[in-house]
C-alpha cells in the first residue's frame, strides 16, 4: 500500500468516514486497492442511473427510441391538473429533458420514502399525475422519479425491462453475472437504484466507460453516446462550487479535477479521471461524500501524477 493509499484510510478513520472498499485502476490496471472486509455486492443507490443511461445509448442506436421521444409517447395518461395555463402536461417532457434531470418539478418525484409508501402500484401513471412547475429542459432538479421513467420509457419502447435487456449487450460481456436489480411493483427495472453490486464489478464499469465504451476488443456502447452523457448537459451551480456543482450530463456528475463520475447515495462512487487516465471506486454507507470526495483529491489524486 503506498503512502498516499495509507493517507487515505487514516483520512477516512480519522474523520469516521464509512468506507467499505477502494479500488484504483490506471491504464487499466489495479494500482491500489483497499478492503475494510470483504468485497460484497452492496447496493449501488443512484450509481444505477448511469447503467440506465448506458441502456439508452444502446436503444438510440438500435432505433428503438429516440431523445425526443416524448412520454405522451408512451403512456396515454393525462390527468395532471396544470398549475398555469403557460406549463405544458407531463406527456409533452422528453427523453432528453429525464435524461438530464430537467423535467420541471420542483419537488421531485418518487424518491424512496414515497416509492415505499405509494399505494398506486403503477407508478408511472403516478408520475403522470403531477403537474409541473416550470416548463422542462430550463432547470436541474435532481429527480430519481426522472431515471424510473426512462426505465419506464425504454422497456415500453424495447419490449424488455432495462435489466434484460442489457443483461446480453452490457453485463455479460463486462463479465458481471447473476444481475440483481430491484423493480417497481408492476415489475419495471428500478433504474434509478436498487442495483447490487461488488466493488470490484464497479471500477470494471468505470474502465468500460474510461475506453469510451470499448470492451476486449467490442464496441459494447457508441463512444459518440458515452462522451456525450460524461459531458455537461445543464448546469448545477445552485448546488454550490464544489463536485455537485460543477454541472450533469445524462445521469453522470461532473466533478473537479476534470472528472466525472457515477455516484449514490451514502458514498457509492464511480470517478472516471480522463487526464490520468484512472479509475477510482469506492462503495461507503456514509453520508459525508462530499468528505470522501475531499479524501478522493487530497491523498489519492496524487498517486496518479
Amino acid at each position: 500500500m503506498s503512502e498516499q493509499l495509507k493517507g487515505f484510510i487514516d483520512t477516512i478513520t480519522t474523520q469516521q468516514l464509512q468506507v467499505h472498499s477502494v479500488r484504483v485502476l490506471q491504464h487499466g490496471q489495479l494500482l491500489e486497492e483497499w478492503h475494510q472486509d470483504t468485497d460484497l455486492r452492496r447496493v449501488q443507490h443512484s450509481v444505477s442511473k448511469s447503467f440506465t443511461c448506458m441502456a439508452v445509448g444502446l436503444a438510440v442506436r438500435e432505433g428503438l427510441i429516440h431523445l425526443d421521444a416524448k412520454l405522451g409517447d408512451y403512456f396515454p395518461y393525462d390527468q395532471a391538473q396544470c398549475s398555469s395555463s403557460q406549463l405544458p402536461s407531463p406527456r409533452e417532457i422528453t427523453l432528453r429533458d429525464l435524461l438530464r434531470m430537467s423535467s420541471g418539478h420542483d419537488s421531485p418525484p418518487l424518491w424512496a420514502d414515497e416509492r415505499a409508501s405509494l399505494q398506486e402500484k403503477d407508478w408511472a401513471k403516478h408520475y403522470m399525475s403531477l403537474s409541473l412547475d416550470r416548463m422542462p429542459g430550463a432547470h436541474f432538479t435532481y429527480s430519481s422519479g426522472d431515471t424510473f421513467m426512462i426505465s419506464a420509457m425504454l422497456q415500453a419502447a424495447i419490449g424488455q425491462t432495462v435489466k434484460d435487456y442489457l443483461i446480453p449487450r452490457l453485463f455479460e460481456p463486462l463479465g458481471i453475472h447473476d444481475i440483481v436489480w430491484e423493480t417497481s411493483p408492476l415489475g419495471v427495472t428500478l433504474g434509478c437504484a436498487g442495483l447490487w453490486l461488488t466493488n470490484e464489478e464497479l471500477s470494471r464499469f468505470g474502465q468500460f466507460i474510461l475506453q469510451e465504451g470499448l470492451w476486449n476488443n467490442q464496441q459494447l456502447v457508441p463512444a459518440e453516446w458515452i462522451r456525450a452523457a460524461t459531458r455537461k448537459q445543464i448546469d448545477t451551480s445552485g448546488n454550490g462550487n464544489r463536485d455537485w456543482g460543477q454541472g450533469y450530463g445524462y445521469q453522470f456528475w461532473m466533478c473537479t479535477h476534470g472528472a466525472y463520475r457515477a455516484d449514490g447515495a451514502y458514498g457509492q462512487f464511480c470517478i472516471m479521471l480522463p487526464s490520468e487516465d484512472a479509475v477510482i471506486s469506492i462503495n461507503s454507507q456514509e453520508e459525508n461524500m462530499q468528505g470522501i470526495l475531499d479524501a478522493v483529491w487530497a491523498q489519492i489524486l496524487p498517486i496518479l501524477n
